[in-house]
C-alpha cells in the first residue's frame, strides 16, 4: 500500500485482509519522538489491522516532534501550551477523515494508541470526538480536561472503550495524575481498564501482551 500524502506525515502496515474495509490502529507518539517509534510494535499487532503512525506538527530542536510544546519557566515552573494542544486535537480528528477517506478504513472500528504526550491527545480527541473512535489504549499519559472540546461531557461515549496503563515509578508523568484517567471515565459511562506495571517512562513486554490482548477482543 502506497503513502498517501495526507495533513500528516505517516506510515502505514497494511491490513492481512483482502477485500472490503478493514479495522484500523492510528498510533500517536510521545514528544520528541516520531511515527517510527511506536510503529516498532507494528510487527507484533494483529495483522487484519490496519495501521497508520502519525508524525506530530511540531518540530523540535536537534531532532524529534511534538503536538505541543512543554515549556519550563522559572515562574509558572514545566507548562503545556494547551492552545496548540487543542490545535492538534482538531488537527488528528481531521486527520482521522482524510485517513477514512483515503484508505480501505472501517470506520467504526478505529483504536486510537497513544504514549505519553500521544496518550493525552487520544483522550481529548476521543473524548471531543467519540463519534470517530472505538478504541483507546492510553500509555503512559493522562486525561488534560483543559484540552476537551467545550461540552464534551453531553457527548454519547456508549460505543468508546478505554484500555490505559502506567508504570508505577513513573518520573516523567507521575503515576497520580494517571490513576484519576479511571475515575473520569467512570464519571462519563466509559468502558475501561487500567493496569500499572513496576516500570518508569515505558512500556513493559506484560504491558504490551496485555493491551494485545484487550485489543484482540475488540476488533
Amino acid at each position: 500500500m502506497t503513502t498517501i500524502p495526507l495533513s500528516l506525515t505517516h506510515l502505514v502496515r497494511p491490513s492481512s485482509l483482502t477485500t472490503g474495509k478493514a479495522p484500523t490502529l492510528i498510533m500517536l507518539h510521545g514528544y520528541g519522538s516520531d511515527e517510527n517509534d511506536l510503529f516498532s510494535f507494528a510487527t507484533e499487532l494483529p495483522k487484519e489491522l490496519l495501521i497508520i503512525s502519525a508524525k506530530a506538527p511540531y518540530s523540535l530542536q536537534p531532532y524529534g516532534n511534538a503536538w505541543y510544546a512543554i515549556n519550563f519557566d522559572a515562574i509558572q515552573g514545566k507548562w503545556s501550551d494547551n492552545e496548540q494542544a487543542k490545535e492538534s486535537r482538531e488537527a488528528i480528528a481531521h486527520f482521522i477523515d482524510e485517513v477514512t477517506a483515503n484508505y480501505p478504513v472501517d470506520k467504526d472500528n478505529i483504536t486510537l494508541l497513544g504514549f505519553s504526550q500521544g496518550t493525552i491527545l487520544s483522550y481529548s480527541v476521543a473524548l471531543s470526538y467519540p463519534e470517530k473512535i472505538k478504541n483507546v489504549i492510553a500509555l503512559s499519559g493522562y486525561i488534560n480536561t483543559e484540552i476537551l472540546k467545550t461540552g464534551y461531557e453531553e457527548n454519547n461515549f456508549s460505543q468508546l472503550s478505554v484500555y490505559a496503563s502506567h508504570g508505577s515509578q513513573d518520573q516523567v508523568i507521575p503515576v497520580t495524575w494517571a490513576r484519576q484517567a479511571p475515575e473520569k471515565l467512570k464519571e462519563l459511562g466509559i468502558e475501561h481498564s487500567y493496569s500499572e506495571f513496576p516500570v518508569g517512562h515505558g512500556v513493559a513486554p506484560q504491558n504490551f501482551q496485555e493491551l494485545k490482548n484487550w485489543l484482540l477482543k475488540r476488533i
